[in-house]
């Protein structure tokens, strides 16, 4: 076995994490990202671990990546011209939307503009009906006619969404087929391919993001695969996609929609093996890099997936976003990061979501920012070390992070520079606060019994305070926090998510069915999975079904237990319910004589792959003065300004050693910041263990 690389890009560093599995031995690496081109960081980092280990490309057995190359196209509307055809009569559907609001009463509310303009979208007669059944035959002339048309408007890529086709893939399948005859040089997306469910409204924007974004990342992928391969990498090329799991390249080439939520999965991932440490299953993943903040709950030792989400949010409120209908990890995304702008709004300070970015960065770094950012505070404040930034492979420029927040943030408030830099580092954690309340409070949990996990390379910093701003008992910091997602990456298993739309209640006619809709759902799923090369040996398939009870307008998902089914199954498929039901709304009142009643039924395959272990740390002497490096000055508010606070070295600890805030430890590609009033325990695998 080869050499297993993780790579995840963010908007300010690119992420690495190399594995051999013959060793065990492990490294890891982060670079400045390259904005105008994602992968020249890719490259870039490769060969410097690649020299750094004495190896070279062909030790490489494998290369898992994670990219935010999909939701950046669609928030930055950065994709080609692209086009919709749909059933005659239903052009407004992406325009309309749905009837609810996203804000009740505001008048000046709105939603993000369609991906496709209305002179884009171009109606063709044809017609299913809900089962199936033909009411229109489809004009395929018309179709030919609609071609032409595309290719008069300069049409790059075309999304193809017809009524009921979920029922039906026939009419979208010949049009695919008239499209490739007549105009090969146009990507095509129909729906009955990329989300197969009900609900036009949602299956029509899913289809228009996958052609939307498709040129731009079959292209990204096209040129990382040959790259590697002229480096020298001769194993695949895996992409995380949005479930958590990884596919070929050649899949995310076709269904490029799945990987829109790619490098948050990631961390995710990681973030669940930490329950042991925190001696609970109940956790908040918290990632926080140079652009954004990610939040995610994991229960019961697994992280919450959502079968519908939303890219381009407005204000984190539902309804104001473009809906998606794939499965993904269920998490919040916000413009908060280390790179996050700081300025004067409506007399306060306002951060983010704009970002410093890579290019040029926090005025720190010294390339040319002239605005401050959140890493600007926090070295102001004394968290960061400006002298062992990456390990030392980056020097900060302190006396230019205080002057900006001086010049743009303390003199128009009338503030001192401390409380000016401090106002940053405050409001900036507090916006997470409000993010992972929508993950917790806003649905019925309460974040005091959950344990906080932060990584990302600014995460450890903020994490202590986030998690006393929430009431969390306990912080998990984990060993290569800063590049966690890169870590997470080599963790992934290659899965396929494949669902069908039926409608049935549960009872004992509807067993037959049911097990004939499992069966062919395994069968695809096998075809695709052996195309990748996953020997039957290798393919384990869990299913799971959006149910809800008669008469309720939407369902929640729900797990089940492995079929085939017989009508003794059916109490154990509706206890699956009750049990989900109550998860979600705190009450089983309503079971007693209720039908309950199946919608989407879903299959997921998943290959079995190696699990990820690291080395446990050696027990030394328990005398933690081994590992200080320095002690500098601090500023906490718990101590009204600045106070001498011991810096420790996170390689020279040991399991077992105990740290007592206030104090710092540095590793290479992060800082933990553990605030007063609070005691640390570095746990066996090196985790360090905050109780506050």
């Amino acid at each position: 076995m080869g050499l297993r690389i993780g790579i995840d890009i963010g908007g300010t560093f690119t992420d690495f994490a190399v594995l051999d599995p013959e060793t065990g031995s492990f490294a890891i690496g982060k670079v400045l990202s390259t904005p105008a081109d994602p992968a020249e960081a890719v490259f870039e980092g490769l060969r410097g671990l690649m020299a750094a280990s004495a190896r070279d490309m062909t030790a490489v057995s494998e290369v898992v990546h994670a990219t935010t190359i999909a939701t950046n196209t669609v928030i930055q509307r950065k994709g080609p011209p692209t086009a919709l055809i749909t059933t005659r009569g239903f052009r407004d559907v992406i325009l309309i939307g749905r009837q609810k609001r996203w804000e009740l009463y505001d008048n000046a509310a709105g939603r993000p503009a369609p991906l496709v303009p209305r002179h884009h979208v171009f109606e063709v007669p044809e017609r299913m009906l809900w089962d199936g059944s033909v009411e229109t035959a489809l004009d395929e002339a018309a179709v030919r006619d609609v071609a032409q048309q595309l290719r008069a408007n300069g049409i790059v890529a075309v999304a193809v969404c017809f009524l009921h086709s979920y029922a039906n893939p026939d009419h979208e399948q010949r049009v695919q087929a008239i499209l490739q005859e007549e105009v090969p040089e146009i990507m095509v997306s129909i729906s009955s391919d990329v989300s197969p469910l009900y609900r036009e409204f949602e299956r029509t924007s899913t289809t228009v993001m996958n052609a939307y974004v498709m040129p731009g990342v079959a292209n990204y992928v096209e040129r990382l695969d040959e790259e590697l391969k002229r480096m020298g990498v001769d194993g695949p090329m895996l992409i995380m996609q949005s479930n958590g799991g990884v596919a070929t390249a050649d899949v995310v080439k076709r269904f490029p929609i799945r990987i829109i939520e790619s490098g948050p999965a990631a961390g995710v991932l990681t973030a669940a093996r930490f329950a042991p440490a925190a001696g609970t299953n109940n956790l908040i993943s918290f990632d926080m890099g140079g652009t954004t903040a990610k939040l995610c709950l994991v229960e019961g030792g697994k992280p919450l997936l959502t079968s519908q989400f939303e890219v381009d949010m407005t204000h984190l409120k539902k309804g104001s976003g473009l809906p998606v209908s794939i499965p993904a990890v269920d998490l919040i995304e916000i413009g908060s990061g280390g790179g996050s702008i700081a300025k004067v709004e409506l007399g306060g300070i306002s951060i983010g979501p704009e970002s410093a970015g890579s290019v040029p960065g926090p005025v720190c770094y010294g390339r040319g920012g002239k605005r401050p950012t959140v890493t600007d505070a926090d070295l102001t404040l004394g968290y960061l070390n400006p002298g062992y930034f990456l390990g030392g492979e980056m020097s900060l420029d302190a006396a230019g992070a205080k002057e900006a927040i001086d010049r743009e943030i303390a003199q128009p408030l009338g503030l001192d520079t401390m409380q000016a830099a401090w106002g940053i580092h405050e409001i900036v954690t507090q916006q997470m606060a409000e993010a992972a309340r929508a993950v917790t409070i806003s649905c019925g949990k309460d974040p005091r019994s959950f344990a906080l996990v932060p990584f990302g390379g600014a995460g450890p910093v903020h994490g202590a305070r986030l998690a006393r701003m929430l009431g969390c008992p306990k912080v998990v910091f984990p060993r290569a926090a800063g590049v966690e997602s890169a870590v997470g990456l080599l963790m992934a298993e290659t899965s396929l998510d494949l669902a069908r739309t039926q409608v049935m209640t549960l009872d004992e006619a509807a067993i037959p069915t049911l097990n004939a809709l499992f069966a062919d759902l395994e069968m695809r799923a096998r075809e695709q999975m052996e195309r990748s090369g996953i020997v039957p040996e290798r393919q384990r398939f869990t299913a799971s079904c959006d149910m809800r009870f008669a008469g309720q307008g939407y369902e929640i998902a729900v797990d089940l237990p492995p079929y085939p089914y017989t009508v003794a199954d059916l109490s154990a498929l509706r206890e699956a319910f009750f049990e989900a039901y109550a998860r979600s709304y705190g009450a089983r009142s309503f079971e007693t004589g209720w039908d309950v009643v199946g919608v989407h039924w879903r299959l997921r395959a998943t290959a079995i792959g190696s699990v990820l272990t690291m080395e446990d740390l050696e027990r030394l002497d328990g005398d933690v003065s081994r590992a200080i490096k320095d002690v500098r000055q601090v500023w906490f508010p718990e101590t009204e300004g600045f106070t001498p606070c011991t810096v420790y070295d996170r390689y020279r600890l040991s399991a077992g050693d105990v740290v007592s805030g206030p104090a710092i430890v540095e590793e290479r590609e992060s800082t933990i910041v553990l605030p007063p009033d609070s005691t640390t325990r570095v746990d066996p695998h090196g985790n360090l263990v905050t109780e506050l």
